[in-house]
């Protein structure tokens, strides 16, 4: 047998992927849920091997006592600590046979305030909260206030020097498309290929708030907020928008600027094929309800 034969067919596990000659368990169901949660006091989304706070320790445990068995859940992309998202999506499997109130509205009680379940849907076998998403977005809150907000220091970045949205929106001209994103990647970044597409980077003021939305078939670790380090150096005039090029080519994290701040990224959406009819959310924060691609060119 060749060293390079990919079998065309997976052995069944609790919320792997499914093609098309896994042998899916009989009375098993696939649920998926969209997520929001404020990611100021955990360690991110992922469990980890220490026992930290995470948001997916808060989930499957909130689940599992609703399942009443033990629940695995697969997210359609990880978040690093001090990130929000209010539309992460999860998928799980299970045995239990639940109305779809009991997943939204049941686990309440058993989630902290900072995390909570938008909506509910049974999905068949071959979706994947990861696998099966077209393209992840990105929302970054910037202020430019004379002083920090007080209200909202964990939801949103302060910068201490004002900023030129025009000169930011030239600057992430040069990242729209598909390039080696190298120099906006964390060192410790595990992704096999540093390539990605940039759909669109939008980016509007509204007062004393700066809104970017960025949209990509993927991000790699740190990818956001190496890109908003960057534009926040070219908005303060640190840099000409030009440079942006200059540091993308370079494919040398050492080029870049600082990395931003996590407390103002927020995941806001998660495209996923039509077949699937998952529901549709408004992207948020709540006080943001624009569609995404909403702030294109907005003053």
């Amino acid at each position: 047998m060749s060293d390079n034969y990919v079998p065309d067919s997976k052995p069944y596990t609790r919320s792997g992927e499914v093609v098309a000659d896994t042998l899916w368990p009989e009375g098993m169901h696939r649920i998926a849920l969209g997520i929001e949660y404020k990611g100021t006091d955990y360690h991110g989304f992922q469990v980890q091997p220490n026992g930290v706070k995470t948001v997916q320790q808060a989930l499957e445990k909130a689940l599992s006592r609703i399942a009443d068995e033990p629940i695995s859940l697969v997210c359609a992309g990880r978040t690093d600590a001090g990130v929000h998202a209010t539309n992460q999506v999860i998928h799980f499997d299970t045995l239990a046979v639940r109305p779809e109130k009991a997943w939204l509205r049941g686990t309440r009680p058993h989630l902290p305030d900072s995390v909570s379940v938008r909506w509910v849907k049974e999905v068949v076998p071959q979706f994947h909260a990861r696998f099966s998403a077209h393209n992840r977005t990105y929302r970054y809150l910037l202020t430019d206030a004379r002083t920090p907000s007080g209200l909202l220091h964990d939801q949103i970045t302060w910068s201490s020097r004002p900023l030129t949205v025009e000169l930011m929106r030239a600057a992430a001209a040069y990242l729209v498309g598909r390039h080696d994103f190298t120099s906006f990647r964390a060192t410790q970044c595990q992704a096999k290929s540093p390539v990605r597409r940039i759909e669109y980077l939008h980016i509007a003021r509204r007062g004393d708030l700066i809104v970017l939305e960025v949209q990509a078939n993927a991000f790699l670790h740190h990818m956001v907020r190496n890109i908003v380090g960057v534009l926040m150096a070219v908005g303060a005039g640190d840099k000409p928008p030009e440079w942006v090029a200059d540091v993308l080519a370079a494919r040398d994290r050492s080029a870049g600027g600082v990395t931003a701040k996590p407390f103002g990224l927020y995941l806001v959406g998660v495209e996923y094929p039509a077949a699937f009819e998952l529901p549709k959310a408004s992207p948020g924060p709540l006080y943001f309800p624009e569609p995404l691609g909403g702030f294109a060119g907005r003053d």
